[in-house]
């Protein structure tokens, strides 16, 4: 059994994914002894490899680069591509913090006494095997494969078809790491075609793999919600919003809502739209929109945001309900927090949203009546990450309600059991 099975003339997609999933399964059966020195042994191995081989990981991303800029891809995805010296860096980075963070398996969540004498814990335990597709950010296999193997899982990537090369480069490292540490190379494998069937296969392997983690557009979403026949993470689009209350700050408000649009447009916690209450429109908005679009963002505004700057564009109504994940943004006015949370609650993903506002119970009612995995008061919504939140990194941003919400980090990548210890106790 190898961790990377080609598929060659004598071999099928079928045949190859199954392979890929008894490695799995198997690995992770060691995985859920391994001690932590081991794992983190693996972790920070990986994460000198990364730096090493940083020339070759920069190739293979050129390969990438060249092929997606051929196609025309939009500008927006390929800042998602691209990878430079400091953003391998920061992939070698957050296989560190990885390595520094708790381990989670074996926790004990809680533990109580009965009368009859049983003793009861609830523990962390490994969910077991994780499939995780991602698309266009190459990073995502050091941080999904990295996280997996903390919480003690094995895991089967699937990148997207425009990073091939860069995912293969680095998931070599990842390689160089569980070999160092005596782990088996199993434990993070990757699926060796771009062929869409090779997805289709994974999500019906039941007996082999425990949870599926999607993370991209709507289209896959959408489609590993249809098909699978495994647990599903949700991970829909980030149709980020930002409310700036009657009571906002006027600088805080230029400053939040530039660095929450412009600082990278193609992440998921950009801003998509700006809720402006009208009493702060004449005080406020002017400002807000010069620095945009001196900054070469894109405005798409209803009347009374196109009457504040001529060259705001008319919004329609699809754009209440687009993720750009480019410079562009499109600007309401409403009429205060309830017409505020209303558009969100209509239009939005439950994702990412925020609030600008000086006035503390104000932001409270916004804080509680939002129904968003990530809430935020004065603060970037850029901030909607993992690595943000001290977690190390994170898989995405998980927009459901069942098992784990908000980043899903190390901690939510474990389930649990009860451990119940007796003296010989019957039940009468």
């Amino acid at each position: 059994m190898t961790a990377y099975s080609n598929i060659t003339e004598n071999s099928s997609i079928d045949s190859v994914m199954e392979d890929l999933g008894r490695g799995a399964k198997e690995a992770a059966r060691i995985l859920s002894q391994s001690p932590t020195d081991a794992k983190n042994t693996a972790l920070l191995e990986a994460a000198k490899s990364l730096r090493e081989n940083c020339p070759a990981i920069l190739e293979a991303n050129a390969k990438d680069m060249q092929a997606a800029e051929e196609k025309g891809t939009a500008p927006a995805f390929l800042d998602r591509l691209k990878l430079d010296e400091s953003r391998v860096e920061a992939m070698a980075r957050g296989l560190e913090d990885i390595a520094g963070l708790k381990d989670p398996v074996g926790d004990v969540i809680a533990d109580w006494d009965r009368p009859n004498g049983l003793e009861i814990s609830r523990v962390r335990v490994p969910l077991g095997v994780i499939g995780i597709i991602y698309e266009s950010r190459p990073n995502v296999t050091a941080d999904a494969g990295a996280l997996c193997l903390k919480a003690g899982n094995a895991c089967i990537l699937r990148g997207g078809s425009e990073s091939f090369h860069s995912t293969r480069a680095i998931w070599d490292c990842l390689q160089d790491g569980l070999q160092k540490a005596g782990l088996p190379g199993e434990a993070i494998q990757i699926i060796p075609t771009t062929d869409r069937a090779a997805v289709g296969k994974l999500l019906t392997m039941a007996e082999t793999v425990d949870v599926i983690v999607p993370r991209g557009g709507r289209n896959l979403i959408e489609r590993v919600q249809k098909e699978s026949r495994i647990p599903v993470f949700s991970h829909l689009d980030g149709l980020v919003h930002m409310y700036l209350d009657k009571q906002a700050d006027p600088q805080k408000s230029i400053d939040l809502v530039f660095n929450s649009k412009m600082r990278r447009t193609g992440i998921c916690g950009s801003l998509e739209t700006l809720l402006v209450d009208e009493q702060v429109v004449e005080s406020h908005l002017k400002p807000i929109l010069d620095r945009l679009i001196d900054g070469g963002c894109e405005i798409r505004g209803d009347d009374r945001i196109q009457a504040a700057d001529d060259r705001v564009k008319a919004a329609a109504d699809v754009d209440w309900q687009t993720e750009y994940l480019d410079a562009i943004l499109s600007v309401k006015v409403v009429s205060g927090l309830e017409e505020a949370v209303s558009h969100i609650d209509t239009y939005g993903s439950h994702h990412t949203d925020c609030i600008v506002t000086e006035d503390e119970a104000t932001a409270a009612r916004f804080l509680g009546d939002v129904d968003s995995a990530i809430v935020l008061h004065n603060a970037s919504t850029q901030f909607a990450d993992g690595g943000e939140f001290g977690m190390g990194a994170e898989i995405g941003i998980s927009t459901g309600k069942m098992h784990a919400r908000g980043p899903v980090g190390v901690e939510q990548l474990t389930s649990f059991k009860y451990q119940v210890k007796g003296t010989g106790q019957t039940r009468p």
